[in-house]
């Protein structure tokens, strides 16, 4: 007798994300199937390994007889310790390592568990609209309603507080924003911060803030961190990656700091999911931040997205297609250009995407998939060389000119 498997699927991996992903994946894999060659740029990981110093402390570590146990038994304060002395270098931001600072495995990590800790089934949240997928999805795995926040154009992709409803201020338990945005490489300044710190305290709900991107920043832009703000610790966390900044995505480690109480509570959470970070990523993450406390800021992985960013541009403008730098990330938010001969209707994000990866051989990211606020855009990623990144823009270009 066969199995029935039908209900083997909660319907909550219904509610993960989007399905405009595994789309492009699967136009990606026909593309290649046909021929066509393809330069990838919708992917957000970083295309360079980390620093040599930090690769020999990894394999180094990795060598030692000892470093296999569950790293909980031997604790992350070194980790933690060296990540309160960076952001005290950084930002100017004193933390308490025990207590205000958690290890995550990557900050995905902890943005997928965090609605778990601190909020129960039938909470509200406040997430951006377009938002990375993350967001959305860890509210659906806690059973949490979310509140989108439509982050447009007109309002440089800031939140107007204003227009946020008093019900919705609320019936939130936590808003969460991220600055330097991804998919939106928009930025906000530390006034807005204290806006927000502002907002918060008069409704007394917490201020979720992601900082993956605080070292892909150009043209002298400095990122605020939440935590700058004068009592900030008392309503806010903010989330810090490694993997970009550092170029240690496949590693997986990164950190939560801020409120103690918020800290403590993903920290209780996390201690019944997993065991902690294998010690070797932990002691390269340690190297990692510690030659970034030592070296000017003109070493930092920023210059390289800042030469990609201003090359790529500058061809795709003599293709044709103008769009407005961006002041960070590795991402190039772009507004989709005129392309009089695809006739498909409706001629939107989808349709773009699918037919540039179709006869141009271009992978980017459809505005849709980060939320209905994305329409009308496409996430273009630097994640390729510099000579890629200008095939890329000459293939784009005579795809727009129907060529």
């Amino acid at each position: 007798m066969a199995v029935d498997t039908k209900n083997w699927r909660s319907q909550r991996l219904g509610r993960l994300g989007s399905s405009i992903f595994s789309e492009v994946a699967g136009w990606k894999r026909e593309a290649i199937a046909e021929g066509q060659s393809i330069i990838d740029l919708g992917i957000g990981s970083p295309d360079q390994p980390p620093q040599m110093a930090i690769r020999e402390v990894l394999s180094e570590s990795a060598l030692q007889a000892d470093k296999y146990a569950y790293p909980v038994t031997k604790n992350d304060l070194p980790f933690r310790q060296v990540a309160a002395d960076w952001m005290q270098h950084r930002f100017a931001v004193s933390l308490d390592p025990a207590d205000e600072i958690v290890a995550l495995s990557g900050s995905q990590d902890g943005l997928a568990h965090l609605a778990l800790a601190i909020c129960d089934t039938g909470d509200a949240a406040l997430i951006p609209d377009p938002g990375y997928p993350i967001y959305a999805a860890s509210l659906a795995l806690a059973g949490v309603e979310p509140i989108m926040i439509p982050l447009t154009a007109e309002h440089q992709f800031l939140p107007n507080l204003e227009d946020i409803r008093e019900e919705e201020w609320n019936r939130a338990t936590f808003i969460l924003l991220n600055y330097p945005n991804n998919p939106l490489s928009a930025v906000a300044n530390i006034t807005f911060f204290e806006q927000l710190v502002a907002k918060a305290k008069q409704y007394q709900l917490l201020i979720v803030h992601d900082l993956a991107y605080s070292e892909l920043v150009f043209d002298g832009y400095e990122p605020p961190s939440i935590l700058q703000v004068a009592g900030a610790k008392e309503i806010a966390v903010e989330f810090h990656s490694l993997s970009k900044s550092f170029n240690m995505a496949g590693c997986r480690i990164g950190f939560l700091a801020g409120n103690r109480a918020v800290v403590q509570a993903l920290s209780e959470l996390k201690a019944n999911i997993d065991y902690g970070i294998f010690e070797p990523v932990q002691d390269a993450a340690i190297v990692a931040l510690q030659r970034a406390m030592q070296q000017p800021k003109t070493e930092t992985v920023g210059k390289l997205y800042e030469r990609r960013r201003d090359v790529f541009l500058q061809a795709l403008l003599e293709e044709g297609w103008y769009i407005e730098p961006p002041k960070a990330t590795m991402f190039i938010w772009a507004p989709l250009p005129e392309v009089d001969w695809i006739y498909e209707e409706p001629y939107n994000s989808v349709t773009f995407t699918q037919q540039l990866m179709k006869r141009a051989g271009v992978a980017v990211i459809p505005g849709i998939a980060f939320g209905n606020s994305g329409e009308g855009y496409v996430r273009i990623g630097l994640v390729e060389s510099e000579e890629n990144l200008l095939l890329a823009a000459k293939r784009i270009g005579m795809f727009i000119r129907g060529e």
